[in-house]
């Protein structure tokens, strides 16, 4: 049973795969085999080389065999109980045909175990079963095979059921795209795709790129990839992401990432990967696995040399219960990994959704983790007898050929409220200062503090500036300061409740930046964070992370830019913003896709919920195992009673962590 579901978890089938013929939200129709052939060439894209040999993957976990087999062994059962026909007092013939068929493939799993030197639960049943005919109890052993069979079934349907609810995740990219190439358009196949590509999206279309709106309105179903509930408004400029829905009108998308490279392709990656690689906890759940079943076959040698009973000893043999571990802990961490996904968050492997499981420190940066990284007016701030709409006028003007962010931000907003910016004249830029240009033959200065004093003008810091944690631009006209803007970078709007979401779960935040110590000190304040270090270079960023690791603290890092790269390869756990560069997201474990921090926090509240519910099965199977034994050893538990608890107790324990799997997403 271990093997079954482990290997069914393991084995990356092109089913995993969406089964999608039509750039509909509709279901397909049965594909013919072209669109099968061309399904396997699509499927084969975004496929890493992967063991296919195994065969234990299904379209449908139960099949006819199956049944066949569980109704002989069922049949067998009750004729041997009736003593339907018995012409050999030694043995019962309908009992061996009915274990001989009904056991094939529990005795051909143990047989490759030994091969292999694996010891196994299916080993350790066959030696039950094998035990029980051999003392003639051909009903027990007969009710142990169909106890096995049964939740063999069962098993399969409850991992098909996390190979389904990931499916549901995978399915929707189109395969037939429209494109916009040297001003026609034409359907080409996702496959000849191109960075660059002009892809149109109709209503009701799914978006097949990774990209930026070049033309068109609309609202798009982001809820598959960011998990975001609510649809978002798409106009030109804005980014889209691979997988989501088109609901109203029509788009024009830019195609920046494709194929594996997009949302999209990282999620299968996650998956990918998170179906190959085993956690630290999963290796020990293999480790205690395989202890409990060396342990079973010596506490049923014990049994016997005591009581020199064999039915006890049988019964001590079957109640082992070790399938509960080693298969539920890879159930979990699959669906784990799903479900994460589903919120946006793509953990690159079983191992890293431990280590979250674990994180008690999260360390982040600020500009474009905390904030918006992008900077924007917050305020403008008059001198006496000038309005606000002047010094945005005056100001926009002069900054309306310079280069700086801060410029930029200024003519941006003051393109915003719809202000008419006139031409300036003579434009000279001060470098770290300020400028200088002749509006309507009026000289204006826009500048630092320190520009303003160079020119003979009193420019006081405005006592706001230190709550609007920002920069102060002010603004003169012939000599006279008419006042200053404030521009900042913008706080993400989740921020706040997402940091006194970690600390309302007992996670310690602690602030790493390259921004001055005004602007970091700001920040912390507004969102709680009391550990602040200011003014920090890469490297420094990367000693921090290390001292704080070297402490035994489970460290998250959380950041977005190339100058994060060091530090959150060196962390516990590389958390990197989806809106963040190639650099960062390649060293980080898990990707923001949304950016949005109140997923980081739903991630982590799923990775300790994991971990808990995988220690939770570690408890009930040790519980079970030694009272059960126990309880054979001494007469109490009977082969029947035993085989019934180790089946029931193997489910539960399958059961418990098949609450992890994503539920199925509502249709778009």
């Amino acid at each position: 049973m271990t093997r079954n579901v482990t290997t069914a978890l393991q084995d990356n089938d092109h089913s995993i795969l969406a089964d999608q013929a039509e750039d509909r939200i509709t279901a397909p129709a049965v594909l013919d085999e072209k669109e099968h052939a061309h399904h396997h060439a699509f499927d084969h894209k975004f496929k890493h080389a992967h063991d296919h040999g195994h065969g234990h993957e299904h379209e449908h976990p139960f099949e006819w065999p199956e049944a066949v087999r569980i109704g002989i062994v069922a049949i067998s059962a009750a004729a041997v109980w009736f003593g339907v026909w018995e012409p050999y007092p030694a043995f019962s013939v309908i009992g061996v045909l009915g274990l001989a068929i009904g056991g094939w493939p529990i005795f051909k799993e143990a047989f490759e175990n030994i091969v292999e030197r694996r010891m196994t639960m299916e080993l350790s049943m066959t030696i039950a079963i094998v035990a029980a005919a051999a003392i003639g109890e051909f009903f027990t052993a007969l009710v142990i095979t169909l106890f096995v069979l049964v939740a063999e079934v069962l098993e399969d349907m409850t991992v098909g059921r996390g190979r389904k609810a990931i499916r549901d995740l995978l399915e929707f990219l189109p395969r037939e795209v429209s494109v916009r190439r040297a001003g026609s358009i034409s359907s080409v196949s996702a496959e000849e795709l191109t960075g660059g590509d002009a892809v149109l999206v109709a209503p009701g279309g799914r978006i097949p790129v990774d990209g930026t709106v070049l033309f068109g309105h609309s609202f798009v179903d982001e809820s598959r990839i960011t998990g975001e509930s609510m649809p978002v408004e798409k106009t030109a400029g804005t980014h889209v992401f691979a997988g989501s829905i088109n609901q109203s009108g029509a788009l024009e998308v830019s195609a920046e990432r494709i194929g594996r490279d997009t949302s999209y392709g990282k999620i299968i990656e996650a998956v990918e990967r998170a179906e190959r690689s085993r956690a630290p906890v999963q290796r020990l759940s293999d480790r205690m696995a395989g202890y409990l079943v060396h342990f079973a076959p010596g506490a049923a040698a014990l049994t016997f040399l005591i009581t020199r009973d064999m039915r006890a000893t049988n019964s001590v043999v079957i109640v082992a219960g070790a399938c509960g571990i080693a298969a539920g802990t890879p159930l979990a961490i699959l669906g784990a990994v799903g479900r994460a996904a589903r919120l946006g968050a793509i953990v690159k492997g079983g191992v890293y959704l431990e280590t979250l499981g674990r994180v008690d420190t999260v360390v982040l940066d600020k500009t474009g983790t905390l904030t918006l990284g992008k900077p924007e007016v917050q305020r403008i701030i008059p001198a006496a007898e000038t309005m606000a709409e002047e010094i945005l006028a005056a100001a926009a003007s002069a900054e309306l050929r310079s280069e700086h962010p801060l410029g930029r931000s200024v003519v941006g907003y003051a393109r915003k409220k719809k202000h008419v910016i006139a031409e300036p004249a003579n434009f000279v830029y001060t470098p770290g200062r300020g400028i200088t240009v002749e509006v309507e033959r009026r000289a204006i200065l826009v500048g630092s503090q320190l520009w303003m004093a160079d020119n003979g003008i009193d420019a006081q810091a405005s006592t706001a500036h230190e709550a609007e944690a920002g920069a102060e631009v002010f603004v003169a006209r012939d000599g006279r300061l008419l006042g200053s803007i404030i521009v900042a970078d913008t706080i993400r709007p989740e921020a706040q409740r997402a940091i006194a979401a970690l600390h309302g779960i007992g996670v310690r935040t602690v602030l790493l930046t390259g921004d001055t110590r005004r602007v970091a000190a700001a920040v912390g304040a507004k969102l709680g964070i009391e550990e602040i270090e200011a003014e920090l270079l890469p490297e420094q960023k990367l000693s921090r992370v290390r001292e704080l690791v070297a402490q035994k603290c489970v460290v998250a890092m959380v950041g977005d830019g190339i100058n994060d790269a060091p530090a959150l390869a060196e962390a516990n756990v590389g958390i990197a913003m989806g809106s963040g560069t190639d650099v960062a997201q390649e060293s980080a474990n898990v990707v923001l896709l949304g950016n949005d921090l109140a997923r980081l926090v739903e991630t982590l509240v799923l990775a300790k919920r994991t971990r808990g519910i995988i220690w939770q099965n570690f408890a009930g199977t040790l519980i079970v195992d030694m009272i059960g034994m126990g309880l054979a050893a001494i007469g109490v538990l009977g082969p029947l009673l035993a085989a019934f608890i180790h089946v029931s107790s193997e489910l539960v324990f399958i059961l418990n962590s098949a609450r992890l799997l994503p539920g199925k997403a509502a249709n778009g």
